[in-house]
């Protein structure tokens, strides 16, 4: 019954955790505010949840989006400058 009651509760607790998140799509934005650099994102928001890579060389172009409880955040990332940044709402499954 210990077992039982210990799996539980750990099982609401991953729940919660996942529901907290990175707070909202607002909340993402605001911390990345002022951020210029990949590695400065990075430090401050985590790994995305999402990566994206494309072109060669200097010509690469990074895609990087960050799941928030009421949408996701992206941004686009040239050679080591953080380029661009927008949110969305979550697609929906069907």
């Amino acid at each position: 019954m210990r077992k039982l009651m210990l799996g539980f509760a750990s099982l609401v607790l991953a729940f919660a955790l996942v529901g907290c998140g990175r707070g909202s799509k607002q909340d993402v934005m605001k911390k990345a505010e002022g951020i210029t650099k990949k590695a400065d994102l990075e430090s401050k928001l985590g790994k995305p949840d999402k990566f994206d890579k494309a072109g060669v060389g200097p010509l690469t172009i990074e895609t990087w989006t960050y799941n928030a409880s009421d949408g996701e955040v992206v941004f686009v990332i040239t050679g080591d400058t953080v380029a661009l940044k927008a949110s969305g709402n979550k697609e929906k499954k069907e």
